[in-house]
Order: C-alpha cells, then sequence, then structure tokens
C-alpha cells in the first residue's frame, strides 16, 4: 500500500511500515511452526517500524507459552509498537476473582516488552531523524457498544499538536469515523479486528464480505481527505479454524511525501 501525503517530513520519504493483527494465538493450540513463515515474510519486507494492532490472545495469557521465543525474531529497524485488542482484557470468560482476571491482563501486557514490543495504551511515541519527527500514537481498546470504550485519544495526542505526521494505531475501525476524523489531524490510522469475517470474495481491486453489513470500514486502505485508514484482516483466526477467500494478512505500507 502506497500512500503519498503532503505532511510527511522529507526524512521520512519511503518510510516502510509492516502491519499485523489479531493473531489469536490460542487458535494456533502451540503449532510455533504455523508462523515461522509469516516472520520471515515480515523480516524480508526490512520494514522501518512494525505494528500490531491488538488480539494477541482469545482471552488467556497462558495461551501466549512458548510464542516469545516465535515472535522475537521479529525485526524492524526504527521500533516494534503494538496496542491491546478487545479480547486481550479476559472479558469472555467468567472469573473466580477479580483478582484472577487481573493477574491474567498482566501478564499478557508484560509479554509485549518481552517480546520487544512497546505496547501504546492511551500514549504516544515520536521517531526523529535528522531533526525531522513524526509520531506514532496507540489506544486502548474502543469499539461501539458491547465493546469496551477505554481508547482516550485526547490523552494519546497529548504534547504532540506540533508533529506535523501522526499515526494512530485503534484495534477497531469504528473508531476512525467516530472520533479521529472529526476531532484530530492524525494522517494515518492502523486497525484490525474484522478479520474480514474470515469469508468474503476478492477479485483484483474488488471485494466483498458479509460484515460489511457490521462494519462500514472492514478491510483496506480509506481515506476522508488526507486522513487514512488501513484496516488489516488479521494473521489469526477465531472461531472457524479458516478463512474462504480472506486469506491472513501482512500489510506493506511505504509512506511518501506529496
Amino acid at each position: 500500500v502506497r500512500i503519498k501525503h503532503p505532511a510527511l517530513p522529507k526524512k521520512f520519504n519511503h518510510l516502510r511500515i509492516a502491519q499485523i493483527s489479531d493473531l489469536h494465538l490460542g487458535s494456533f493450540n502451540y503449532r510455533y511452526q504455523l508462523l515461522e513463515k509469516a516472520i520471515n515474510i515480515i523480516n524480508d519486507l526490512q520494514p522501518d517500524l512494525l505494528f500490531f494492532t491488538g488480539d494477541l490472545v482469545n482471552n488467556f495469557a497462558w495461551e501466549l507459552k512458548g510464542w516469545d521465543d516465535v515472535l522475537r525474531k521479529l525485526k524492524a529497524a526504527e521500533g516494534k509498537f503494538s496496542i491491546l485488542g478487545n479480547h486481550d482484557y479476559g472479558d469472555y470468560s467468567t472469573w473466580e476473582t477479580p483478582e484472577l482476571k487481573a493477574a491474567n491482563f498482566s501478564s499478557i501486557i508484560d509479554f509485549h516488552s518481552e517480546v520487544g514490543f512497546r505496547l501504546l495504551r492511551n500514549e504516544n511515541q515520536t521517531i526523529k531523524r535528522n531533526g525531522e519527527e513524526i509520531a506514532i500514537l496507540g489506544v486502548d481498546n474502543w469499539g461501539k457498544p458491547p465493546f469496551r470504550q477505554d481508547g482516550d485519544l485526547g490523552k494519546a495526542l497529548k504534547d504532540i499538536q506540533k508533529v506535523p505526521f501522526k499515526i494512530l494505531l485503534s484495534h477497531d475501525p469504528s473508531h476512525w469515523s467516530e472520533e479521529v476524523i472529526h476531532d484530530s489531524d492524525i494522517a494515518l490510522t492502523l486497525s484490525g479486528h474484522t478479520h474480514g469475517m474470515q469469508a468474503g470474495i476478492q477479485y483484483k481491486k474488488r471485494r466483498w464480505s458479509p460484515i460489511k453489513h457490521r462494519y462500514k470500514h472492514w478491510a483496506g486502505l480509506y481515506n476522508i481527505g488526507d486522513q487514512y485508514l488501513h484496516v488489516n484482516r488479521g494473521l489469526g483466526w477465531m472461531g472457524y479454524p479458516g478463512r474462504l477467500g480472506m486469506r491472513p494478512e501482512i500489510t506493506l505500507i511505504e509512506l511518501e511525501c506529496g
């Protein structure tokens, strides 16, 4: 995906971004070799930045066992960043005590840093090149009910108003149309969540999935003026153990000065 944007600083021309999303590691049932091909593809792309846009697990921290050795192999020259998805909070089961749920969540949070990702929770980080900079923002899950709305865009934008080019990581693409394009100058938002419903039809530039009846923006690139949204269809799966006409996705985004 190539995006030409007038606000991109010249030092960042041809910036290469790899985006992955929705790993749902529990669905792999510890078959680590299934992701090895994807790891190699991502590293061969030689991205400057690598973004993971949420849903690391289905629900439980025990799903992460052994995956640290696999995901540590991911490389990006200028940083790896991640956010939480709706499945990462442990909301989809009954817990005997609040403390057990909190411990599960804490283990999932800690895993991100263990595999070299900077987890952004309603916060930001700037990336600098020879005196010019861009900003990477990440928010907690923000979705329409019944999904959580923990994402705080205002907090994530704190102290970066003067940074000319901003990239937001927000798991649910609904956030873009509900808040981002109305209340910010964020140039590029990266989301996942929909999986393209793991079923659909894609032919050349045409695509269709039943998920379109629930999400206006459900796969690929969208824009309103100079504000862009890319929705990744995910690498893993949830529920049905496969995909019909809606293949897993690794996105390479190249930014150009416009």
